[in-house]
C-alpha cells in the first residue's frame, strides 16, 4: 500500500545522482541559476529548466519554462505533464525519479540511487508507460467513428511514449507505392496534412513484415507495419531530431505493439466505412428513395427491383420469411411511382376477424351488422389515386378473398351491406410469408386470386443470406434506438459484432432490430458488450470470437452437454431426444447449429 504524502525527487545519474531534494513547499524552480529552489551547476541544465507545481490535492505537474535542451519525462520531451509515481524526469545530463509517497522503494519498482541500475530504472520507466499507453490507445480508439478519428487517437496516444516530432499512419491497396489513406501530425502543431516521409524506410517496414529503426546523429526514423491476421495493411512512421533524445529499440518494440491494435481498430473502420459508402452508391445508382439498409448482392437485387416495378401500375407480391422488410419494399415502390403524393395505406390480413377485415378494407354502410352504427369508407376508397400494401394476404379469409378477386379484375367493389358500384383507382401490393402454393393445394388460398396477384413477384431475402448486410443493420439500429432511449452509444465490441454476424436470425431484421433494442437499453457502457445481447445469439458466438464472459460460456458449455447426452440416449434420433428434453424438435435443430455441435454428434456416431 502507498504510504503518507512525502513527494520528493530522487537523483538517479548525473551531477544529481544520489540526491533526495524534497517538494515541501509545493514549488520546485531547478535551473542553473543560483536563484532556483534547486539550483543544478551543469551547462547541459538552462537557467531557468522547469518548475514542478502541486496541484489541487495530491497531483504534481511539471512546466517546461522554454529550455533549449527540453525537458523530458520517461523519455519523452513535454512542455507541461502531470507526473505519476515512479516517473523518470530527464534535466540535460540529469535524471530525476518523482517520488509521491513516503517509505522505501517498493519490490515492484526497480528504481535505485546508484549510476548502476540507471539503465535498469530507464527501462522499468518504459515498460509501465508502454502499459499505460497501450491501455490508453485501446480505449480511445474503441469509441472513436472512423478511420481518420482512430489513426489520429492513436497517434496522439503514442506521441506520450515515443519521443517523435512527427508521425503517421499510411495504408496501401496493391503494389501501389502512395498510400490510398494516410493521417499524419505533429508534435507541436497537431493533426497535419502532410509529413515527409523516407520511402525506402517505410518500403523496407511493409515488403519485409518486420520494423525498421535507423539514427545518423540526432536524425532518427523507425517504421513498423500495421498487420492484421490477414495481411499487412500498412506502415507506421515516426522521426525525430530532438537533440539527445534519440529513438532505441524500446520505442519500435512498442510502436510494433500498439500497431496490432491499430490494424484491426482500422481494419473494421475501413471496412464499415465502404459499407456505408456502397449504401449511398447503390441507391444513387438506383435512382430510388427507400429506407431499406444493405450493400450485399441480394439487397443490390431488390433495389433493382424496386427502380423497374416502381414507375409502372402492375400488381406486386412480395414474398419472404417474417421480418425480412416486405412493408419497407412496398413503401419504396410507392415512394418512387408517380402515385407517390397520394396515401399509401397498409393493412395486415392476420391480425383482424373477417367481419372486421372486410369493413376495414371494403367499408360499411349504416346497420350493415351489429356495431355498424354510420356509414364507413374503407382503405380501398379512401387510397384512391394511391397505393394498399395487404400484409399477411395468405392469412386471408376465403370470403374475403371472393371479394378481394373482384375488385383486382375490376377495380370496384361494393361496402359491406351496400349495393352501390364504387370504382377506385389504387395500385395493389400484397406481402407473405405463407406458401401460397400449398395453401392452394389444401383449398386455404384461391388460385385464381393467387394469378391474378402473382403479376410481379419478389422474394426478400433471409438475414442469415446477407450477413455482410449485419454490421451496417447494426450500427443502424444502434444510432435509431441510442438515440430514443436518450443513450450515447458509440459502437458495438468486437465480440458482440461477432456473436450478430453468426447468429442465423429467425426473426431476420427485425429480430437483430430487437435484440439491439435490447441490448441499448440495458447495457451499461458507451459500447454494445457480448453480454448485452439475448442468450440466444449469445449461443451461436463463433469458437475464437473473444470473450463473451464466463456465466455466459458456463452456460453454453452445459446446453451442449445436456443436448449431446439426450442425443446419445435416444441413439442419435432428434425427435426422441427433444422429447427427453421437453422442446420441439426443430428448436433442439436450432441449438445444434447455433452450438455449433454437428461435428461432435458426427464424431459421437463414428466412435
Amino acid at each position: 500500500m502507498e504510504g503518507a504524502l512525502n513527494p520528493r525527487l530522487v537523483g538517479i545519474a548525473g551531477p544529481v545522482e544520489g540526491g533526495v531534494f524534497g517538494l515541501a513547499d509545493d514549488n520546485l524552480s531547478i535551473g542553473r541559476d543560483a536563484s532556483n529552489q534547486l539550483p543544478i551547476d551543469d551547462p547541459s541544465v538552462a537557467a531557468r529548466h522547469c518548475r514542478i507545481r502541486r496541484r489541487e490535492g495530491e497531483e504534481y505537474e511539471i512546466h517546461d519554462l522554454g529550455s533549449p535542451g527540453a525537458t523530458t519525462v520517461n523519455g519523452v520531451p513535454v512542455t507541461e505533464r502531470t507526473l505519476m509515481h515512479g516517473d523518470q524526469i530527464g534535466l540535460g545530463n540529469c535524471r530525476f525519479v518523482f517520488w509521491r509517497w513516503d517509505g522505501a522503494v517498493r519490490e515492484d519498482c526497480p528504481y535505485r540511487t546508484t549510476a548502476a541500475t540507471t539503465e535498469e530504472a530507464a527501462a522499468h520507466s518504459l515498460t509501465r508507460c508502454s502499459l499505460t499507453t497501450m491501455l490508453k490507445i485501446g480505449a480511445s480508439i474503441q469509441v472513436a467513428r472512423g478511420a481518420k478519428e482512430i489513426a489520429q487517437q492513436w497517434l496522439e496516444g503514442i506521441f506520450e511514449a515515443i519521443p517523435a516530432q512527427h508521425g503517421g499512419v499510411m495504408l496501401f491497396d496493391g503494389q501501389s507505392q502512395e498510400p490510398c489513406f494516410a493521417s499524419y501530425r505533429d508534435r507541436e502543431t497537431g493533426p497535419t496534412t502532410t509529413v515527409r516521409t523516407y520511402r525506402a524506410i517505410v518500403e523496407q517496414a511493409r515488403r519485409g513484415g518486420a520494423g525498421v529503426l535507423a539514427t545518423a546523429g540526432d536524425f532518427s526514423v523507425l517504421a513498423a507495419p500495421i498487420i492484421t491476421a490477414a495481411r499487412t495493411l500498412g506502415v507506421i512512421y515516426f522521426d525525430t531530431s530532438i537533440p539527445g533524445v534519440p529513438f532505441h529499440e524500446d520505442h519500435l518494440e512498442l510502436a510494433s505493439s500498439v500497431g496490432g491494435i491499430l490494424g484491426l481498430a482500422l481494419e473494421n473502420a475501413r471496412r464499415l466505412e465502404w459499407l456505408e459508402t456502397e449504401n449511398v452508391r447503390l441507391r444513387e445508382a438506383n435512382d430510388i428513395e427507400h429506407d431499406m439498409v444493405g450493400v450485399s448482392p441480394r439487397m443490390h437485387e431488390v433495389y433493382q427491383f424496386v427502380s423497374k416495378v416502381a414507375p409502372s401500375d402492375s400488381t406486386v407480391l412480395i414474398r419472404g420469411e417474417s421480418g425480412t422488410g416486405k412493408e419497407l419494399v412496398a413503401r419504396a415502390i410507392h415512394r418512387n411511382s408517380p402515385r407517390a403524393g397520394m396515401p399509401f395505406l397498409a393493412i395486415n390480413c392476420a391480425a383482424l376477424t373477417e367481419t372486421l377485415l372486410e369493413s376495414e378494407l371494403f367499408g360499411h354502410e349504416k346497420g350493415a351488422f351489429t356495431g355498424a352504427f354510420a356509414q364507413k369508407r374503407g382503405k380501398l376508397e379512401l387510397a384512391d389515386r394511391g397505393t394498399v400494401f395487404l400484409d399477411e394476404v395468405g392469412e386471408m379469409p376465403l370470403a374475403c378473398q371472393s371479394r378481394l378477386l373482384r375488385l383486382v379484375q375490376e377495380r370496384e367493389f361494393e361496402r359491406v351491406g351496400g349495393t352501390r358500384q364504387i370504382r377506385t383507382d389504387i395500385r395493389l401490393i400484397a406481402a407473405t410469408n405463407r406458401d401460397l402454393e400449398a395453401a392452394i393445394e389444401d383449398g386455404a388460398f384461391r388460385k385464381d386470386l393467387y394469378y391474378r396477384l402473382n403479376v410481379v413477384s419478389l422474394i426478400m431475402p433471409p438475414l442469415r443470406d446477407r450477413r455482410e448486410d449485419i454490421p451496417l443493420l447494426a450500427s443502424h439500429f444502434v444510432a435509431k434506438h441510442g438515440k430514443r432511449a436518450r443513450r450515447r452509444v458509440t459502437g458495438i465490441a468486437r465480440e458482440a459484432l461477432a456473436c450478430l454476424q453468426a447468429h442465423d436470425w429467425p426473426g431476420n431484421v427485425r429480430d437483430l432490430e430487437n435484440a439491439i433494442e435490447r441490448a441499448v437499453v440495458l447495457g451499461s457502457t458507451d459500447l454494445i458488450l457480448a453480454e448485452d445481447l439475448p442468450e440466444t445469439v449469445l449461443e451461436a458466438a463463433p469458437q475464437g470470437a473473444g470473450p463473451i464472459g464466463g456465466y455466459h460460456e458456463t452456460v453454453r458449455n452445459e446446453k451442449a452437454r445436456v443436448i449431446l447426452a439426450a442425443l446419445d440416449q435416444a441413439e442419435g434420433s432428434f425427435t426422441e431426444a427433444a422429447k427427453l428434453l421437453g422442446i420441439h424438435p426443430n428448436y433442439l435443430h436450432r441449438l445444434v447449429r447455433n452450438l455449433n455441435l454437428r461435428g461432435a454428434i458426427r464424431n459421437g456416431a463414428s466412435g
